[in-house]
Formats: C-alpha cells, sequence, structure tokens
C-alpha cells in the first residue's frame, strides 16, 4: 500500500462495499441521527433568523409577540405541508422531484437550482452565524480573524464529510444536543422570570399596536410587520432536507421521515418563538460585535447570582454551541447538496459524474463542488450574514412555493380519488400564500441590497444545466440510432461454449450495456486484425451510484441490463466463430473495478490484448470533455505502465 493510499485511508476511511446487505444499514439514519443530522439547519437558523426579524422592527419592538406566534405558526404549517412530500417521494429528492412530477420538467430545474445553491448558502451562512457567535466573546479589535477561521472550519467540513455521513453526525452529535439543552433552559428559565409581565404583555402590545395604527395607518403597521416577518424567513430554512434527503433513513423511511420532522418542527418553534419572546422581554438591543443571542443570554446570566469567571464561562459555553451548532448545520448542505445534484444528474441536468460514490459510499463530487463553491461565497460576502440571509432566503422560499404549487396541483387533480384531498389541498394552498407572501416581500425589499445576486447566480446555474441536458440529449439520441442497427437478437451456438485456450491471441473488450458502442469495437476489431483473435473476452463494471444504491430495484434492473448486453456480445461472437466469455464487477469505481478484472484475465490469458472505444465529439472541447468519463484513456495508461497493451478505437459522434 503506497503512503499516499495509506494517508487517504487515514483521512476518509476504509472502504466499504456497497452490494453488503448490512453496509447501508449501517449508514442509514434512525430519527433521532436525522433530527441531528438534517434538523440541524432548521434549529440553528435560531442564532440568526429571529435577529434579522426582531431588528426590522426597528423602535416598534412590541410587535415582537405577533412575530414569535407568528413563526411557531408558519414553522407547523411548512413542516405538515412538507409531510405530504414524504409520502408522496418515499424514495427522496424532495422540492426538486415534486415540482419536476408535479409541475413540469423546467419547474423542477428550476427548483433543483435553487436547492444547489441553497445548500451552498447553507454552508456559507451557517459557517459564518457560528464564526459570527464564536467572536461574540472576544473583543472588537479581532474582527479581522474571522474570515480566515471560517476557511479553516470549512476545510474541515469537507474531511469530515468525505469520511461519510454518519461518521459526521456521530462526532457532532455533543454539540447539537448540548445546544438545544442549553438553550431550552435558557429560554425557559428568560420566560419564567419574567412571568410577573406576562400578564399584561397581551394588553400593553395591542394598545401599543392601536396607538402606532393612529399615528401612522394600519397599513403602515401591517408592512412593517410583514416586512419584519419576511425578513426572518431564514428562521425557515432547513424544514426541506428531510423531504430532499428520505433516503438517508432507515426504513420505514415514511414513518422515520415524519417522526424527524415532529421532532425539528418543535424544536425549532419552540427555539425560535422562544428567543423572540426574549428579545421582547429582556429589552435586548444591538451591541457592536455581538449578537442579539449573545446580549440577550448574557443578562440572563447575570440574574443568576453566580461569580463573574462561572457567568463568563457560561456564555461561553453557550456561544460555543451555538458555533458548535452551526457548524453541524453546515454539515447540512454537505449533505442534501450532493443528494440534489445526484438526483438532477440522473435526470441528465449536471454532469453523470455526480451521480458516483466514493469508497466510502459518499457522493464524493458533490462534497467537494458544494465545498469550493461555498468557500468562494464566503470569500465574496467576507462572511456577512446579514447579506448571505437574504440571498439564502430567496432561494430556500422560491423552492417552497413550488414544492407547494406542485402539492395544490395534485391534490386539485386528485380530487375525486382522495377523499380528503379538501384538507390537504386548504393545508398546500396555505402555506403556498405563506412561502409566496414571503417570497415576494423578500425580492422587493432586498433586491438591490444582494438580492439580484441570487437570482443571477441561480439563472447561470439553469442556463448551465440546460446546457448540460442539450448535450446529453444530442448524444443520447445519436447513440440510440448507432443501436439500432444492432437491435436484432443475437442467437448464440446452442452447444456449450468451448473452453477458451489460454495460449491462444485474445481480444479482451472494456464493454458497458451501450451495444452501439460495444459492437463498434468489436466490428473494428474483427476488421483489423481479421482472424488473429480466436478468443473474445467482455469485461464489464457494474457501477454503484446513488440511484442504484438507494434502490434494490434499480440496482437489480442494472445488473439485468449489464448482463444482457453481455450475453448479446458473447452470442455474437460464437455467431462469427470466435470463442468468448464474459466477466462482470460490482462497485464504485468502474476504474478500479476493469483494472482488478484484467489483471486477472491477462495473467490468465497471457498472449492478449485490450480494447476500449471512446467518444469522439466533431465539437470538442473542455466542457464536452467534462461530462464524459475518460475511463478508456484511465486504463489504457494504468495497463501501460504495466507493460500491457491496450488499443483504444475512436468513434465519432456527428
Amino acid at each position: 500500500m503506497s503512503l499516499l493510499t495509506k494517508l487517504r485511508e487515514r483521512l476518509l476511511g476504509k472502504s466499504l462495499d456497497p452490494l453488503n446487505p448490512s453496509t447501508r444499514h449501517s449508514i442509514v439514519l434512525v430519527s433521532f441521527l436525522a433530527w441531528i443530522g438534517l434538523g440541524a439547519d432548521g434549529l440553528s437558523s435560531s442564532c440568526y433568523g429571529p435577529e434579522e426579524a426582531f431588528l426590522a422592527l426597528g423602535t416598534h419592538t412590541h410587535l415582537g409577540l405577533y412575530l414569535a406566534l407568528a413563526t411557531a405558526f408558519t414553522v407547523f404549517i411548512i413542516a405538515l405541508a412538507y409531510n405530504q412530500v414524504i409520502d408522496l417521494f418515499p424514495d427522496g429528492g424532495g422540492g426538486y422531484k415534486v415540482a419536476t412530477r408535479l409541475v413540469g420538467r423546467h419547474a423542477g430545474l428550476m427548483s433543483g437550482a435553487a436547492l444547489i445553491v441553497d445548500y451552498v448558502l447553507t454552508i456559507s451562512i451557517s459557517i459564518a452565524s457560528g464564526a459570527d457567535a464564536l467572536f461574540s466573546l472576544f473583543p472588537v479589535g479581532l474582527q479581522g480573524f474571522k474570515l480566515g477561521s471560517e476557511i479553516v472550519l470549512l476545510l474541515l467540513l469537507i474531511i469530515l464529510n468525505l469520511r461519510g455521513m454518519k461518521e459526521s453526525i456521530k462526532i457532532l452529535l455533543p454539540i447539537f444536543l448540548g445546544f438545544f439543552i442549553t438553550h431550552v433552559l435558557l429560554i425557559s428559565y428568560g420566560i419564567i422570570s419574567h412571568a410577573q409581565g406576562l400578564p399584561d404583555l397581551i394588553p400593553s402590545t395591542l394598545q401599543e399596536t392601536s396607538s402606532l395604527a393612529q399615528e401612522t395607518s394600519w397599513m403602515f403597521v401591517a408592512a412593517l410587520f410583514l416586512r419584519a416577518y419576511s425578513l426572518g424567513g431564514g428562521t425557515y430554512t432547513g424544514i426541506e432536507a428531510v423531504s430532499n434527503n428520505i433516503n438517508m433513513l432507515i426504513e420505514p423511511r415514511i414513518r422515520t421521515g415524519k417522526l424527524t420532522m415532529m421532532y425539528m418542527a418543535l424544536s425549532l418553534a419552540f427555539t425560535a418563538g422562544g428567543i423572540i419572546l426574549l428579545y421582547l422581554l429582556w429589552g435586548t438591543k444591538h451591541v457592536d460585535g455581538q449578537t442579539l443571542n449573545a446580549v440577550t443570554f448574557q443578562s440572563i446570566i447575570g440574574t443568576l447570582g453566580m461569580p463573574a469567571w462561572i457567568s463568563d464561562g457560561t456564555l461561553a459555553l453557550v456561544l460555543a454551541l451555538e458555533a458548535g451548532l452551526l457548524l453541524v448545520a453546515a454539515n447540512t448542505g454537505f449533505l442534501g447538496g450532493p443528494a440534489v445534484m445526484a438526483n438532477m444528474a440522473a435526470d441528465s441536468w449536471v454532469p453523470r459524474q455526480f451521480l458516483h460514490l466514493s469508497s466510502r459510499l459518499v457522493t464524493q463530487n458533490g462534497v467537494i463542488v458544494m465545498g469550493v463553491a461555498a468557500l468562494l461565497i464566503l470569500i465574496w460576502s467576507r462572511g456577512s450574514v446579514s447579506l448571505l440571509v437574504v440571498l439564502y432566503s430567496i432561494n430556500v422560499f422560491l423552492t417552497f412555493s413550488l414544492s407547494l404549487l406542485g402539492l395544490s396541483i395534485h391534490w386539485w387533480r386528485e380530487r375525486r380519488n382522495v377523499l380528503t384531498w379538501k384538507r390537504k389541498f386548504t393545508l398546500s394552498m396555505l402555506g403556498l400564500a405563506v412561502t409566496g407572501s414571503i417570497l415576494f416581500v423578500t425580492l422587493a425589499e432586498k433586491f438591490s441590497d444582494g438580492g439580484w445576486m441570487t437570482i443571477l447566480i441561480t439563472s447561470l446555474v439553469i442556463v448551465f444545466c440546460l446546457l448540460i441536458r442539450k448535450h446529453y440529449d444530442t448524444t443520447r439520441r445519436k447513440l440510440l440510432e448507432i443501436e439500432k442497427l444492432f437491435a436484432q437478437s443475437i442467437q448464440s451456438n446452442p452447444d456449450t461454449p468451448k473452453k477458451l485456450d489460454p495460449t491462444l491471441p485474445t481480444a479482451i473488450f472494456f464493454v458497458d450495456e451501450h451495444r452501439g458502442v460495444g459492437m463498434h469495437t468489436i466490428m473494428w476489431v474483427m476488421r483489423l486484425f481479421p482472424d488473429h483473435f480466436k478468443n473474445f473476452i467482455f469485461l464489464s463494471a457494474g457501477e454503484v451510484d446513488t440511484k442504484s444504491f438507494d434502490s434494490s430495484s434499480t440496482l437489480l434492473t442494472m445488473q439485468h441490463k449489464i448482463e444482457k448486453a453481455l450475453y448479446y456480445y458473447s452470442g455474437f461472437s460464437r455467431s462469427q466463430s470466435v470463442n468468448s466469455s464474459w466477466r462482470i464487477g460490482y462497485g464504485t469505481d468502474p476504474v478500479m473495478i476493469l483494472d482488478d478484472l484484467a489483471k486477472e484475465i491477462i495473467a490468465e490469458y497471457p498472449n492478449s490484448v485490450c480494447f476500449a472505444t471512446k467518444l469522439i465529439f466533431v465539437r470538442d472541447n473542455l466542457f464536452v470533455r467534462w461530462l464524459h468519463n475518460q475511463t478508456a484513456l484511465t486504463m489504457q495508461r494504468r495497463l501501460h505502465l504495466r507493460g500491457q497493451q491496450m488499443v483504444i478505437l475512436p468513434m465519432m459522434i456527428n
């Protein structure tokens, strides 16, 4: 084992067998771990969402009571609506699949692009907000080190997620529970300690609201409240994570998903609503270099009568746990983002490479892309939470609105088939009204303050996806035209296949289920080397990607397609009086699978030459080469380094 391989294994862990039934069981999540891994995004938004909403009220803080109630209500409305998504799409995909299947292909593209950008921003804003919480403990002069700290934390999370989702969640488990317990205690104590003022809170709030309306107008009051309510939209981000990633949950998935959603809704409604109420009860004001949570919790802890050093230590612990939870939330971006990209790759909107799994059964390409994109966003925004939360909220509520629109359309179409359609339709429409209004107000209010940037980024992602889909569709159409030439069934020799003679010249073919490409290779070898090779051996790699790994039926379909193609190649060879055989291997890395198979065959058949076909495009460029794997070239290099022969045959695609 090389030094590089040892280092890689130490960092990322040993390989997992994707075909072992116990492997999936060992990496899927029970509802409790799912609440931590997927629900942390929602819960952590209480560290910045309520603050943005409360500050938007300005001096009219009495409206905070309405804000707290509306926040808790909205959490439950969105959570209940997304329970319907779990019911309808138990294989995951969430907002992307809802929009694709219930609204249309291009609505799905819009939702998927928004989700990708959203998850990148999940990582960025969570790390930035976590750094804000941590640096609230330090003098203002140290703020210059904050961005560097954020970059280091981001790199750490990338490595952690390349090891596998369950390992990353278990490591972050104590942080999540520490945050939840300390915040429940502080919120409960903060409210109870001001219990004497609670009976007068509602009457005084109503009176102040009435007075404000008389001084201005009810239109002004409504506009002010809606603005604050919308700018606090970051509070609800992360609720969709469960439905997007339900394929990561242990069976029965639907029950586990709904239980996870209940945990998420209860914890977020209590925490976010409770924190806004604390701001109101404790008269919290903005302090430079500190978050509102830090100011509020410092006031609460200061009333406990503890020595100064214990009070300071307690506050430091609470804020450190906030920072830690925000890291857990950033982890959600590394779980959800690659999952959305994998679903989109299956539909040819993004490169097929994003379906690939690493040896740790992680969508490695997705993790790296999400991490690099988040790094660029952090550097561009300089870690400004106020800017990032605007970018974040717009895409989140775009996805929410498309999903709820899809659900509304679905239940209306099913109104004659489902007895409970009215209740589900009403809930979907109510959710759509809430999320749509938040999206509209946020766009109108913050378009010039950064909202234009998220629209631009998401639009660029959509254009990029359209170009990729167009290329794949064109290539697929041309390959199907070629494949039609070989559509007839090949009847193999009914006699028992002859045993291959290892001493005779042998052609080894690297093939897959695409018969047109495989037959192109065989025909050219027979034309270039007439009657030379007496044995044909076909090698194929069944790649276990996210689509096949998450569904046993998809895995069986893949195996059937490959084996059917290999029977076809072998039958054709025998019809040409050439002895043939085939072998197949399964795993996450096709190059490694083919390399291992080739080593075995070449050792057994020393007088052999390997052959493969590479697609050659008339309009070739870096973009086109990136969209297609380079397996043939990689295999050729490996074999040549070992002194073995391999020929790559070109196949022109006009």
